[in-house]
C-alpha cells in the first residue's frame, strides 16, 4: 500500500473513533431521567410530590432525575410527544390528546389503584340552594384547567348526560387552572360552584384546608380511569421496564414506600394499558373536546 492510501485508511479509523467517542459522550449525557407532570396543582405542592419519589428514582435507576415543571397541561403533553420529557404524570385526558398527538406512540406504563375507579365531586357553598346538577341552571361553575380530565372532561360529560349544557344553561363558566384553585373559586364566593379530583378535595378535608360547614359536595360522578406515569415508545424497552417496576415495588409497610405513595395519594401502583382510556377518548370527542 502506498503511503497516501495508508495515510487515509489511519485518517478514516480516527474519524470513526472520534465519532465513536462522540457517540458514547452524547449517550453519557443523555442518562437524565427528565420528569414533569400536568400542572393540576400549585408548583410548589407538584415539587413537594416529586421530591422523594426523584430520589427513589435515581436510586432504583441508577442515574440522575429532574424535575421539569411546566405552565400548563399543553405544554406537558407537547414535551413528551416532542421527546423534551422522558416520564409524565398524565391525567386521562392529557394521556388521551399526547397519544393523539404522536400517532399512539405515547406508552402508559403505570397507575394508581385508585385511578382504576376515579371521581369527580361538584362543590358548591352550603348555603346556596344548590343540591344536584339540575340546580346548576342559571347558576356560576367553576371547572379546572380545559385539558383536565378530572377538573373538566369528566364533569362536562355528566352534566350533559343530565341533559345540563353548561355553555348554554349556565350563567358563567369559567377556568381556574388547577384543582386547589377552584376550591378557593368556590370558597370565596367567586363561583357559585366548581368542579374538581376528588382526590384533591380529599386532602383538602383531610388537611383541614377546607370548611366543610361552609363548603359541601352536592354531587359525586361515577368512577372512570384517570392518572398514569407515561413514556415516548422511543424511550429503550429496557428503561421502560426499569421505571416500571420501581414504581410496583414501592410498598407501603416501608418508610420510604409509605412517603411516596402517601404524598401520591395512592394506595399502590398498578400497571396499566392504552384500552384502559378509551372511555376517556369516547368522552372528550363526545363533548367536542378532542382536536
Amino acid at each position: 500500500m502506498t503511503p497516501f492510501p495508508r495515510f487515509v485508511a489511519r485518517v478514516a479509523r480516527g474519524l470513526l473513533a472520534m465519532l465513536a467517542f462522540a457517540g458514547a459522550a452524547a449517550h453519557a449525557q443523555q442518562q437524565v431521567l427528565r420528569v414533569t407532570a400536568i400542572p393540576d396543582e400549585s408548583p410548589t405542592e407538584l415539587a413537594r410530590k416529586f421530591a422523594p419519589l426523584g430520589q427513589y428514582l435515581e436510586s432504583k435507576l441508577g442515574m440522575k432525575v429532574e424535575w421539569t415543571p411546566v405552565t400548563d397541561y399543553a405544554a406537558a403533553v407537547e414535551t413528551v410527544v416532542n421527546k423534551k420529557i422522558d416520564l409524565a404524570w398524565f391525567g386521562g385526558f392529557t394521556f388521551v390528546q399526547a397519544s393523539v398527538r404522536s400517532n399512539g406512540k405515547i406508552v402508559p406504563l403505570v397507575q394508581r389503584e385508585e385511578d382504576e375507579k376515579f371521581r369527580s365531586v361538584f362543590i358548591t357553598d352550603a348555603k346556596s340552594g344548590i343540591h344536584k346538577l339540575e340546580d346548576l341552571k342559571g347558576k356560576t361553575l367553576s371547572f379546572g384547567s380545559q385539558s383536565s380530565t378530572s377538573g373538566h372532561l369528566m364533569p362536562r360529560s355528566y352534566l350533559l348526560a343530565a341533559k345540563i349544557n353548561p355553555d348554554v344553561d349556565l350563567k358563567r363558566v369559567a377556568f381556574s387552572g388547577a384543582h386547589d384553585a377552584t376550591i378557593a373559586a368556590v370558597a370565596s364566593g367567586k363561583v357559585d360552584a366548581g368542579a374538581l379530583n376528588i382526590s384533591v378535595w380529599e386532602k383538602f378535608v383531610a388537611d383541614k384546608k377546607v370548611d366543610t360547614n361552609q363548603v359541601k359536595v352536592f354531587y359525586t360522578t361515577p368512577a372512570y380511569f384517570d392518572y398514569n406515569w407515561s413514556v415516548h415508545a422511543d424511550m429503550p424497552q429496557a428503561l421502560q421496564d426499569k421505571i416500571k417496576a420501581a414504581f410496583l415495588a414501592l410498598d407501603p409497610n416501608t418508610p420510604q414506600g409509605k412517603e411516596i405513595l402517601g404524598l401520591q395519594r395512592a394506595t399502590k401502583f398498578i400497571p396499566t394499558k392504552p384500552e384502559n382510556y378509551t372511555g376517556i377518548k369516547a368522552a372528550a370527542e363526545n363533548a367536542g373536546l378532542l382536536k
